[in-house]
């Protein structure tokens, strides 16, 4: 397995796509049933090949991440060759950006001197959705991109 299996939440909600999964095996109904009865290995196996199908197609489609702490931000736009990531650090340890009076703070603040704000870029590796991955396992969420590109129009971002 390259990624994790889905929680049982998340199958739940891909129901009919692990179906069709199991339909492009010729599998059945009567037959996964049986399978998940005599053979729950083999079941394991199927859950965990089609856990790897959905990250995959997740993955491929992701072109930013966010993970907040909090004192920190990390805004990343991933590439195909490489990763920005745009940093805020708030140096006033009684600020948390994760609830909304901090946050708030944080955007009345952007230039105080207790904010620090950076840029850093890196070479993806070869195997790009596993970068991902580990970033996501970390706390980082998969979203459109707003923020990052709002920081991309107040500070220089390299390309």
């Amino acid at each position: 397995m390259k990624y994790t299996r889905l929680t049982k939440e998340q199958l739940e909600e891909l129901h009919q796509e692990f179906i069709n999964f199991l339909a492009t095996q010729s599998i059945t109904a009567e037959e996964w049933n049986d399978i998940k009865k005599n053979k729950p290995e083999v079941a394991e196996d199927e859950l965990d090949v089609f856990s790897d199908l959905v990250w995959e197609g997740v993955l491929n489609q992701a072109r930013y991440l966010e993970h907040f702490s909090k004192q920190q931000m990390f805004l990343f736009r991933i590439g195909e060759v490489k990763m920005t990531l745009v940093g805020v650090k708030v140096e006033n340890e009684t600020i948390d950006i994760r609830t909304k009076e901090g946050y708030r703070w944080l955007q009345d603040n952007l230039l105080n001197e207790s904010v620090q704000i950076y840029t850093s870029t890196k070479v993806i590796s070869e195997d790009r959705n596993k970068d991902i991955f580990a970033l996501i396992t970390q706390g980082a969420n998969i979203t459109q991109g707003e923020l990052f590109q709002y920081f991309e129009k107040l500070i220089e971002v390299e390309e």
